[in-house]
């Protein structure tokens, strides 16, 4: 993109947004942009990077204690088959939401470099960038959290606001006299924050989450340049890409929901044509907890988004594996909830929201949210925001059954998509109550997620992991499997997939099992999974799978009879 395109784009987008108003505070920031031109002459492109990624989300603290630690592990995370890092908040905070309320966007947590507060920002700079180097060095991309929607109430900007009405950053914040305006905005901390207006001085401030997260005021335009000036700042560190939190919510109007709402998707716009300018093919991932009809308008022209988490896939697989049925799966998948993207673009998928297994109504129905968490919801302690979440590891919602563990790691897999590993389930890491009740100790928040956080036992994990009688060695043996394999092919991360119908004597479509092919080139797989507990048969005219012989993972095929093959519970094969 050269600079003439480049500055039609951005004052197009910023006329969409402040009808020619701060025609200037463009201009300059479209000169500053030019600093980083030699920047991007010398940067090399790996197009479509993300496509072929197995990421590994973690915080770096509760992984191994500082990024001298996680260094530590870099080659641990090589072996498990990781090419992309996600570091779950990294930037200065108070630490009230676990890093997602950023007091400082430009500077990395000193606690998480090993440094006492007093040492210079210099000093932080370059350990952070030795810890960069080094997961480049192995071919691993990283990337890390950003929250574009708000900050932390003891950022500068919000401080110097809250001090004055007449403060220079007092519109960098949404304030209002009392709390009726902005009625038709959902609360999205049900029992936890009752409001979204929080009273400081004599006025109210806007906040969607916590009620020490102001929200950013995107109707000021230094607000945008502010925060695309802060990307900026870490891709000229050599960071490989931003999720950007809670980005449905950013542009505010009376009488909407205030969600993703068209001056929204001119701001993703806009970050997108920075870093494309600066270094194309720069991740940028959208956090959005909406119906894929919604996401697919972040991600699906390729003008805003790289790619965007597939929020209800996640809560279908339990579903699909709840009832023994592989159409929850099917149908979210169909063009009738998920409409098609663009070749360029990517969906992400997972487990569960870094944290917990999301149940949103905006994106799952009443009835599903139900079924859902009378399945999985095994501890009242683990119930989040009112039953629209639960808060447990992979290993607690699968009730520590290593094949069922292993089963929704092969539906994950080998999906569309790229998948996200969160760190410790790879080993079956258990709930954590120790940590939860510290926390609310800390926070003053009874937030069940603490419940899925936790430090890593690294001495335990490595006796556990030499021996084969563990949940622990079972599961990381079957998942390292499954990575290997997926990474040597790209039918997973690029290819088609066709649903294959599995019938019985009969006829009829067996609901159980879940089959399909994954096409890409000359790479093709069927893939077959048993999502129930019990043996299912398959006559031999219904499916021709490997008798006798093993299939790409390694394991040996279902043996076959005169008139077909048994399917164990919870079983999966790779053909």
């Amino acid at each position: 993109m050269n600079q003439d395109i480049l500055k039609n784009r951005l004052s197009t987008l910023w006329n969409e947004l402040y009808e020619e108003q701060h025609s200037h505070l463009l201009e300059n920031f479209i000169d500053d942009l030019n600093n980083f031109k030699d920047y991007n002459a010398i940067k090399p492109i790996d197009e479509g990077w993300y496509k072929d990624a197995i990421v590994y989300s973690l915080y770096v603290d509760l992984f191994n204690g500082t990024f001298k630690g996680l260094i530590q592990k870099l080659d641990y995370l090589e072996s498990l088959g990781v090419n992309c890092i996600w570091l779950l908040p990294v930037l200065e905070s108070p630490m009230r939401d676990a890093g997602f309320d950023i007091s400082d966007y430009r500077a990395v947590r000193k606690s998480l470099l090993g440094l006492p507060d007093s040492a210079p920002g210099e000093e932080a700079e370059r350990l952070f960038k030795q810890f960069l180097d080094e997961a480049h060095k192995r071919n691993m991309k990283v990337i890390f959290d950003i929250a574009m929607n708000h900050c932390s109430d003891e950022h500068p900007w919000f401080l110097d606001a809250k001090s004055s009405k007449d403060s220079p950053y007092r519109d960098y914040f949404i304030w209002n006299d009392d709390e009726n305006k902005y009625t038709d905005a959902r609360l999205l901390f049900k029992g936890m924050c009752p409001s979204n207006w929080e009273k400081c001085g004599e006025q109210y401030f806007f906040h969607r989450f916590f009620e020490f997260q102001p929200d950013l005021n995107y109707r000021n335009p230094k607000v945008l340049v502010e925060m695309c000036q802060n990307l900026l700042y870490w891709v000229s560190q050599d960071v490989d890409g931003f999720r950007a939190d809670a980005i449905p919510y950013l542009w505010k109007e009376e009488g909407t929901d205030c969600e993703n709402l068209p001056q929204t998707h001119t701001i993703v716009k806009f970050v997108k044509t920075v870093l494309d300018f600066v270094r194309p093919n720069t991740l940028l991932l959208a956090e959005a907890c909406q119906k894929p009809v919604e996401v697919v308008k972040y991600i699906g022209s390729g003008e805003e988004c790289n790619a965007g988490y597939h929020f209800p896939l996640m809560p279908m697989i339990y579903k699909s594996i709840a009832v023994g049925s592989r159409e929850p799966v099917k149908h979210t998948l169909s063009t009738d909830v998920t409409p098609a993207i663009s070749s360029d673009s990517q969906w992400f998928t997972f487990l569960r929201c870094h944290d917990e297994l999301s149940l949103e109504l905006v994106y799952v129905s009443e009835e599903d949210r139900k079924l859902i968490h009378e399945s999985y919801c095994h501890n009242e302690m683990w119930d989040f925001r009112l039953g629209e979440g639960i808060s447990a590891r992979l290993s607690e919602l699968m009730e520590r059954n290593p094949d069922k563990i292993a089963l929704a790691f092969s539906i994950m897999l080998t999906l569309p998509g790229t998948p996200i590993i969160y760190y410790g389930d790879e080993f079956a890491k258990l709930n954590d109550e120790s940590y939860y009740k510290e926390q609310i100790e800390f926070t003053g928040k009874d937030d069940t997620r603490f419940l899925v956080r936790g430090e890593v036992d690294w001495n335990k994990v490595a006796d556990d992991l030499r021996n084969p009688e563990t949940l622990s060695y079972q599961v990381f043996k079957k998942l390292s499997k499954m990575i290997g394999v997926r990474k040597s092919f790209k039918a997973f991360g690029r290819g088609d997939m066709e649903w294959i119908d599995i019938k019985d004597a009969n006829g009829n479509v067996i609901p159980e099992v879940m089959a399909y092919a994954r096409v890409y080139d000359h790479d093709h797989f069927v893939i077959i999974h048993n999502l129930s507990d019990k043996d299912i048969f398959i006559p031999e005219d219904a499916f021709k799978i490997c008798a006798g012989k093993e299939d790409r993972l390694g394991q040996p095929c279902p043996d076959s009879t005169d008139n077909g093959i048994t399917l164990k519970p919870y079983s999966y094969y790779w053909i």
